[in-house]
Parts: structure tokens; sequence; C-alpha cells
């Protein structure tokens, strides 16, 4: 049986921009991840998914709902040592390598910071020695750990990162967009870098993403996010030759393949939320098994007899 590692519950994040007004970034997310998984949490700009691993991660506070990590509450209040001992268990990838990487340090104490917050180095002499092994783990020379991050190339920089969350030896990363940043030619690379690198030391990761063709390639499980909301949640090939709910049918058809006799014939399709009967009350609700899809009572039927007779 797999063991859960993250458990999220009708997680809300809301945000007051104005007086009287709320901008409800997240708004009742739920999924688990288990132990050496990849979950891909898939949509378009501004549809919550970032804001969902940052409220995670407790970059930002949750307003509503819980998110437990190997059954400990991640939000309320907690100890200087016990948010130390959760920031080394989960540690996060960013989307920007330029920006997330402070240009006036080296390399080499990018990278040792978090060694220096934990205490997991004795020396100064230990400290080099394990940057060194990151860097080379990464796919990067020793010869690196001297260097500013402005000497690099994205897909390096983006490595420095990926160096940077493993120094503490987590058990969960969030990578939030950490390809979208990055020429088409690198991407391959940093992504099959991050699925070496989960084999090798048994990682878990939330993986962030637009690229729908990607996210299949990398994860085990993808949720997909439409207003806040995950609007359906499959494996990886179920969701892809089965999509159900509209809006993933939309965002499935918008993707290109290097084959111009299909994408002659390629139709897009446009998602209507209109279509949705207001009436009823949309929850999530399991089509078959490992197969959700928020919907109304009336949808589920409807869903159920399309699945029945495929």
């Amino acid at each position: 049986m797999r063991e859960k590692l993250l458990e999220v519950k009708n997680l809300q994040r809301h945000f007051k921009t104005g007086k009287n007004s709320v901008v409800k970034a997240v708004d009742g997310v739920t999924f688990d991840i288990y132990k050496g998984e990849t979950f891909g949490l898939v949509g378009e700009s501004g549809c919550g998914k970032s804001t969902t691993g940052r409220t995670i991660i407790r970059l930002y506070d949750a307003t509503g709902g819980q998110v437990k990590f190997d059954g400990e509450n991640v939000h309320g209040k907690k100890t200087r040592s016990e948010l130390k001992a959760f920031n080394r268990k989960m540690q996060m990838i960013f989307q920007d390598p330029s920006s997330s990487l402070n240009p006036r340090m080296t390399v080499l104490d990018i990278i040792a910071e978090g060694l220096d917050n934990h205490g997991l180095v004795k020396n100064a002499v230990e400290r080099q020695e394990r940057v060194e092994e990151l860097l080379e783990i990464v796919g990067l020379n020793k010869e690196h750990a001297s260097r500013f991050p402005h000497e690099f190339s994205g897909g390096q920089r983006q490595r420095i990162g990926i160096a940077r969350a493993l120094a503490v030896e987590p058990e969960f990363i969030i990578a939030d967009e950490p390809i979208s940043a990055l020429d088409v030619s690198i991407q391959a690379q940093v992504v099959n870098l991050m699925k070496k690198l989960q084999k090798e030391l048994g990682l878990t990761y939330l993986f962030i993403a637009h690229d729908l063709s990607m996210v299949k390639y990398l994860s085990d499980r993808i949720g997909v996010m439409y207003f806040g909301n995950i609007v359906e949640l499959a494996d990886s090939d179920e969701l892809y030759k089965n999509p159900i709910h509209p809006y993933t049918k939309s965002l499935l058809s918008a993707i290109p393949l290097p084959d111009p006799v299909y994408e002659q014939s390629r139709k897009r399709i446009a998602y209507d939320p209109s279509i949705h009967n207001t009436d009823e009350e949309s929850e999530f609700r399991e089509i078959k098994e490992g197969h959700w899809v928020k919907c109304t009572p009336t949808e589920y039927a409807k869903y159920k007899a399309e699945h029945n007779s495929s």
C-alpha cells in the first residue's frame, strides 16, 4: 500500500485587494501525494497553481483548509526548531533561476546556505567538499563553486537552484514551473536530471507547470486547475487518454504535435464555463477508480454514462 507524504484538504488562500475586495487564488483544493511519486499540477497562468505550492511550503499562510506533511500539520503555530525541521524536509525550486539566486553571492555560498543554517557541516573544508559534490550531482563542475550566478546560462543557474534545494537532503521538493524560463533545448535536460535525482535519492515531487506535454512525461498523477480549484485528477496516462472535464479537453486540444498532417486537422476545443449547471452544487466525484472530476450530480451521471459506454 502506498504511503501518503502530503495531504491537502480544502486548501484556501485568499488575498485582499481592496477594502471589500478579495481574490480567491486558491479556493478549496484537495489532493494527496504519495512517497516517491511526482504529482503534476497544471493549468493556465493565474489559475492558482503556484499559489498552491507556495501555501503548502508556508511562503503564504493558508486562509483555510489543512496541509499535512508526514502526518503533521504544516500551518499553525510552530516553534523555531519545528519550523527548521520542516524547512529541511521540504524545499522549493523556483521558476526564474535568475531572480532566485543572490547575484552578490558565489555559487559556493548560495548552495551552502542551507548547510550552514542546519549545521550539516563541521568546518570550511567539509562545506567546500559537500558543495562540490552537489555541483557534480546536478551536472556542473566543482570549479564553478567560486563563480557568481551571472556567469552561467539559464539552464546552469537552474541546476544551481536544484543543488541548493538538495543540500539539506529533503524528502519533498516543490518545483514551481522550473523549466518555463528556459530554452526548449535545455528543458528536457533539466527534466531528465530531475527524474534521475528522484530515482537515485528517493525524492517526491510536486511539479507545477502549464506545459502539459512535459508534465505527462514527468508525472505519475496530474491535477488540472482552473480558477483556484482542481477540476480533474487522474493518473497521467488516464488523463491524457480519457479526459472528462471540458476544461481538460480544451487544454489537451491545444498541445501541438510534430506531425504536419495532424496539425492541419487539429481542432482547438474552446472551454465555455457557462455550460455547467450553476443551480446544482459542484464537488469532487470519482467517475472511476482514481479518476476524479469536479462536477454537479447531473454532470456526474452524464460522465458516468459516457465512461460506461466507452
